[in-house]
This record gives C-alpha cells, sequence and structure tokens, in this order.
C-alpha cells in the first residue's frame, strides 16, 4: 500500500517516514503528546491517537528532543523504505525549517561559549576551583 492508499494510520506512517525507528516508539511519542494535529495559523493543535487516520495534506507538529517540526503529508506509504523514499512522504513547512535552523545556531553558539573539559582536573585546576569557591562562599558570609 503506498500511493494509491488512501489512508495510513499515523504510528504506521511516522514509522515509515523516519522519524521513529520503531512503530512503538512512534506510538509511545503519539500517547506522551509529542505528535499534534497542526492548525494553520496556530502554535498547539489537537493531540492524536495513534489509530489516526492520515490523509495527503495533513498537517503534523512532530517533537522530537527540544526540537519541533511542523509538517505536510504528501505522500502516504505503511512501508518503511529508504531515507530518500521516506524524505518524499513529508514536507516541513517555511517556518518550521526557520526556527529549526535558528535553534540549532543557538545551540552551536552556546557549544561554543562553554569551555570543554577533558578528564579528570589536574592539580592545577583542583586548586583554582578550590580558590574560586572559597572566594565565593567567603562573599556571601561578609
Amino acid at each position: 500500500m503506498s500511493q494509491d492508499a488512501l489512508s495510513v494510520r499515523i504510528d504506521k506512517w511516522l514509522w515509515a517516514a523516519r522519524f521513529f525507528k520503531t512503530r512503538s516508539l512512534a506510538t509511545d511519542a503519539i500517547d506522551a503528546g509529542h505528535i499534534r494535529r497542526a492548525a494553520v495559523g496556530s502554535v498547539n493543535g489537537d493531540r492524536v491517537k495513534a489509530a489516526l487516520i492520515v490523509r495527503l495534506n495533513d498537517a503534523f507538529s512532530v517533537q522530537r528532543g527540544d526540537m519541533v517540526q511542523t509538517i505536510v503529508v504528501t505522500a502516504l506509504s505503511d512501508r518503511r523504505g529508504s531515507a530518500t523514499d521516506a524524505s518524499t512522504l513529508y514536507r516541513e513547512t517555511d517556518e518550521s525549517i526557520k526556527r529549526r535552523l535558528d535553534q540549532q545556531a543557538l545551540r552551536q553558539a552556546s557549544q561554543s561559549a562553554t569551555p570543554t573539559l577533558r578528564g579528570r582536573p589536574t592539580k592545577q585546576d583542583r586548586r583554582k576551583l578550590a580558590e574560586l569557591f572559597a572566594n565565593t562562599y567567603s562573599d556571601q558570609r561578609s
């Protein structure tokens, strides 16, 4: 059942579109409220159930981690294919792409601002930390 299908369950479609590795993970995400019907012009849509029938041009918001994608269904399939086949099943909205790229840039900027520590602190690092905390606590007591 691929293009000639009139409808597919949303848990099967999310699995076939490679949003989730297994169908049970897709069902768990649906039950947790991470998949919502996206209404045009609104931020939060209605929660969906795993047995919801997906049709062409349906819009959904899919939350994975801290990223939320708003997608529009462009094709139906209940079979999991290659990643290139899966990418033809949906289209991400322009606002969603912009929001995702902004989040990605913000995440990269925050990661570059934090120092990376490798392994255990050296004796010199421990002394600096002890001095820092001693100064911090002595300032609070005064």
